[in-house]
């Protein structure tokens, strides 16, 4: 059901846990009920740091550990670029339904850079 990258990134998940951070985002699913929290260490505009937290199946967990490989160094403007189809690809793909899992990473993710540019307007 899942490739090498997927199963990886489960097993192994990247930037896993919390940040005591600049941003946060929270983001549920309405498909499955999975949860996904995205931290956010933004300085000068630029992602320093992230972690996540995912309630949630093997691709929810994957598509957050990839997502934050693929933000971390990024400025806010290309992070919030990146769409939940450059998740997919990025794990070699995901089962049809599944995808709602990359959707819920991207989404979290944006959300946070949402809060982080609300709470510091004079950075966004």
């Amino acid at each position: 059901m899942y490739n090498e990258t997927v199963i990886d990134h489960f097993n192994n998940p990247r930037n896993v846990g919390e940040l005591n951070t600049t941003a946060k985002g929270e983001v549920s699913s309405p498909v499955c009920g999975d949860t996904t929290l995205i931290y956010l260490d933004v300085q000068d505009g630029v992602i320093k740091d992230i972690k996540f937290k995912t309630y949630g199946c093997a691709a929810a967990i994957a598509s957050s550990s990839m997502l934050t490989t693929m933000a971390i160094g990024k400025t806010l403007a290309e992070a919030k670029a990146i769409t939940n189809d450059d998740v997919v690809k990025s794990l070699g793909g995901l089962p049809e339904a599944k995808i709602h899992c990359s959707v819920l990473a991207a989404d979290a993710l944006r959300k946070a850079i949402e809060n982080y540019e609300k709470e510091h307007p004079e950075n966004a």
